[in-house]
């Protein structure tokens, strides 16, 4: 490489590959379903590993008229544990690919912010 520069065909091969990669991931991602539950199992949310919502499940002995507050509570903290699936299956799936920009490709350095 004259004058230390980087090879512009092997920089665009790199970036081609990442980019493939990324669309696997986030193929992957789109497919895969999680689940998060509170109350022992008496709501479970369902999302995507793209986070679109796919499931609601309440037990009816959950249910109580006169206690809604708590049926919300457990359908909130559902949610909450569903999106921290869904969040670990995204670093999972996406995390390796995260690194590669942070580390930046042979003669640049790692993208700014990243």
């Amino acid at each position: 490489m004259p004058g230390g520069q980087p090879d512009l065909q092997q920089l665009m091969q790199q970036a081609q590959q990442m980019q493939q990669q990324l669309a696997t991931a986030q193929a992957e991602l789109a497919e895969a379903e999680v689940t998060g539950s509170a109350g022992g199992g008496l709501v479970t949310v369902t999302i995507t590993g793209a986070g679109e919502v796919t499931g609601v499940k309440i037990d009816p002995s959950a249910v109580d008229p006169a206690d809604v507050e708590t049926l919300e509570d457990l359908v909130l903290a559902a949610f909450h544990a569903a999106m921290a699936e869904q969040r670990q299956l995204t670093e999972e799936k996406m995390g390796p690919l995260a690194a590669g920009l942070t580390g930046g490709m042979p003669g640049m350095p790692g993208l700014p912010g990243a």
